[in-house]
């Protein structure tokens, strides 16, 4: 089973574009999204119109949480909605985004024995926690153990890593950032996903039996730094992206 999982696109649709001309290449089984749609660029609603017009499940962001609230009066959309492009986003877009689920869980049962994924924007505590690659692990474990998470997939922080932890039953415990399509924060331009592979021999008792692949994939940078540019956004928005930060 090979499975293509992202997040944070923020309203990039060159990457987006880019980002899915490269996963249609590997032939995924299934593809998820974590979430954040929108904020930071131009193009919210063509983005979600292609996840929606592929059927993609989809997580609830913090930015896609925002939306409903900022949106509500004109003095917070002129001081917060305009900034993250919010007011661009349409009726229909913006009661998709409302209904959205806070996270996803799947259970396959491998060899008699379960493998239990979640998928959550920051975590299955808060979608604006920021689960790190340096995390306290006890906490981190703690966390997996209250999702009942063999492997946990979060974004937010737009920083992606891989990072296994053994509990006190010596389980394997995996929890994978998968980065950002549309604003990577790593100092890499290049926006990134994750395929994950699991088979019948995958177990939480061999560590190596969990394939993560992070693909990173290049863009117009410069095309879509010059549209916010050329936009009412911050200027700042086009400098983050040259310079992934």
């Amino acid at each position: 089973m090979k499975i293509a999982l992202f997040s944070d696109i923020h309203a990039n649709l060159p990457a987006f574009e880019a980002m899915l001309q490269d996963m249609d290449s590997q032939k995924p089984d299934a593809v998820y999204c974590l979430g954040d749609l929108v904020g930071y660029h131009i193009w919210p609603n063509e983005v979600i119109a292609e996840i929606c017009k592929r059927g993609i499940a989809t997580l609830k962001g913090n930015h896609d949480e925002k939306v409903e609230s900022i949106i509500t009066t004109l003095e917070s959309l002129n001081e917060a909605g305009k900034k993250y492009a919010y007011h661009l986003i349409n009726q229909a877009n913006r009661d998709y985004l409302k209904a959205l689920p806070a996270y996803i869980r799947l259970e396959y049962k491998l060899n008699n024995n379960s493998l239990n994924l979640v998928f959550a924007h920051g975590s299955t505590r808060s979608i604006d926690e920021y689960i790190l690659v340096d995390t306290e692990e006890k906490y981190v474990l703690d966390l997996l153990e209250e999702a009942d998470a063999d492997l946990l997939f979060v974004g937010h922080s737009h920083k992606p890593y891989h990072r296994i932890l053994q509990d006190a039953k010596g389980e394997f415990k995996h929890v994978i950032n998968l980065g950002s399509v549309g604003k990577p924060k790593d100092g890499d331009i290049r926006g990134c996903y994750v395929i994950l592979t699991i088979n019948n021999d995958s177990s939480t008792l061999v560590k190596e039996s969990i394939k993560v692949e992070f693909r990173r994939f290049e863009y117009d940078v410069e095309l879509s730094a010059k549209a916010i540019e050329n936009s009412p956004l911050p200027k700042e928005f086009a400098d983050m992206l040259r310079g992934a930060y």
